[in-house]
């Protein structure tokens, strides 16, 4: 192994503050448009961080413009942290959330699309900060390196190892021969999408602010809201939680499909194997859950602040489908408590936690192609056994997957798993109890949000202790990179220059 070119780390480090800063400027606008009080905050916040970017990137102006993948691993990992340390800011400055452990679970749950909060009361934080917050999400969601490999060949470095570092799921499928045209076709279909739902929940009954926090919680599949009842806010508008609904489900799908759907393409994405599983398991799990709460529990119960509309069987639907989404796809959002539905489906929504959306999503979780993977290849084993000299691939899209893929997703069930176990057990050592302690990894790992216990839809993780809202900010970071990316950093050998 070569030795690590520590400029170029640097220089890509400075240009994510320099971006970082940028968008607070956005939030700096919002801020002084609303009148909030926090304008001076949030701008002051945006320069300092814009100052420290440039100068990381004029101290490293000489870099030799090459990266490989081990410094891809170092970008991506210490990129993410650096952009949550900087990203407290606006809370700190403005007051806010004064408080830097709070500040910091805030921003990482913001940038891994994970949503949970700790935040008591919402609606009281000024609407420039609440921007801010939503705006982690959207700039975490497609992923932040993705966003700076768009604009890295200005500076004449290529960028395919950081977009195989960061991006989601096995499989990062190229959309064109240069992968910074990739980043830039997924990021039109990221702003589209956004665009899009901001104006259909505007002429819902949204006012235009919430509006775009909403659109940008909801493309991310982050889940913040400017609520304190999340989108059970609009229980008595069931038009505006549809429009939620359509866009929660195109987030969880991969974005590669999107495109090739505006192309005209429909038979690849017809075709793709994912996106039938992923579609069967949301109908179905919808049903499954419509049907227990239609009969076995009291819907009128479970709705946070607001009633039914609509009629039961109407509203066991749409709440069902709405949760199921939310949780699959990792978005978070609430509109009941699904924890109050029955003791079946308070299980069978723990189980979804580790369903994950799609690969190339925004989603976090495990993705539904490694399931799909990790099945075929069980079966497999069956037909192995009774015939041992057989050379049997598993298949997926009608084309065989190498056996490199079979065991790198084997690999990463298992450490998820130990995460997740891991996880649950210092949780649990910091006197959570149970359900409040595997809940959470399970949420934090997935990048979900809402969980169980003290941590439900209905509560916040502001009850954790210090130390645990570090912990579940290690598990976020770890889970929204997959795993890989991070704990490569904590073994020896990454750091051994041959």
């Amino acid at each position: 192994m070569s030795k690590l070119n520590y400029q170029i780390i640097s220089h890509i480090m400075g240009l994510l503050l320099l971006c970082n800063g940028g968008f607070m400027l956005i939030a700096t606008i919002v801020s002084l448009i609303c009148d909030d009080g926090v304008t001076t905050e949030i701008m002051l916040a945006s320069l300092a961080t814009m100052f420290v970017g440039i100068v990381l990137m004029f101290l490293t102006r000489d870099h030799q413009k090459k990266i490989n993948k081990r410094e891809g691993y170092i970008v991506v990992t210490f990129g993410w942290i650096l952009m949550s340390l900087s990203g407290t800011l606006p809370y700190i400055f403005s007051g806010a959330i004064p408080n830097f452990t709070n500040a910091f679970f805030e921003t990482m749950s913001g940038y891994t699309t994970t949503g949970a909060s700790i935040l008591n009361d919402i609606e009281i934080i000024p609407k420039g900060v609440l921007f801010w917050r939503s705006l982690t999400h959207w700039i975490g969601g497609m992923g932040i390196i993705v966003l700076a490999i768009a604009i890295l060949p200005l500076l004449g470095i290529g960028g395919m190892q950081l977009f195989a570092a960061e991006a989601p799921g096995p499989n990062a499928d190229k959309l064109h021969p240069r992968i910074t045209d990739t980043a830039k076709r997924l990021w039109y279909i990221y702003v589209g999408y956004t665009a899009a739902e901001t104006v259909l929940l505007k002429l819902a009954g949204m006012s235009f602010f919430d509006a775009i926090n909403h659109s940008l919680s909801t493309l991310s599949t982050g889940g913040f809201s400017t609520k304190n009842t999340s989108v059970a806010y609009w229980n008595d508008q069931p038009l505006i939680q549809y429009i939620i609904i359509l866009f929660m489900f195109l987030a969880g799908a991969n974005f590669v499909l999107s495109y090739f759907g505006f192309k005209g393409k429909v038979q690849k994405i017809i075709k793709d194997e994912e996106f039938k599983l992923y579609s069967f398991f949301i109908v179905i799990f919808s049903l499954i859950s419509a049907v227990i709460i239609y009969y076995k529990a009291d819907v009128s119960l479970s709705l946070i602040d607001h009633p039914m509309v609509w009629g039961e069987a109407e509203s066991a639907f749409r709440h069902a489908l709405f949760q199921v989404l939310a949780v699959v796809t990792t978005t978070g959002f609430v509109s009941a408590d699904f924890t109050l539905w029955s003791p079946f489906l308070k299980v069978f929504f723990f189980g979804l936690m580790f369903l994950g959306g799609s690969a190339g999503s925004t989603a976090g979780g495990m993705k539904v192609v490694r399931h799909l993977i990790t099945i075929r290849n069980g079966v497999m084993e069956f037909k192995r056994t009774l015939h041992p000299n057989a050379i049997i691939p598993v298949r997926y899209n009608k084309k065989s997957v190498s056996k490199e893929i079979v065991f790198n997703i084997l690999a990463f069930f298992i450490l998820y798993m130990l995460a997740f176990i891991i996880g649950s057990l210092v949780l649990g050592a910091l006197g959570l109890d149970f359900e409040t302690a595997i809940g959470g990894a399970a949420s934090s790992l997935g990048n979900v949000g809402p969980a169980f216990g003290k941590l439900s839809p209905v509560n916040n993780f502001d009850v954790l202790p210090a130390f645990g809202k570090w912990w579940c900010s290690f598990l976020m970071l770890i889970g929204r990179l997959e795993l890989f990316t991070v704990l490569i950093l904590l073994t020896p050998f990454f750091w051994r220059n041959r």
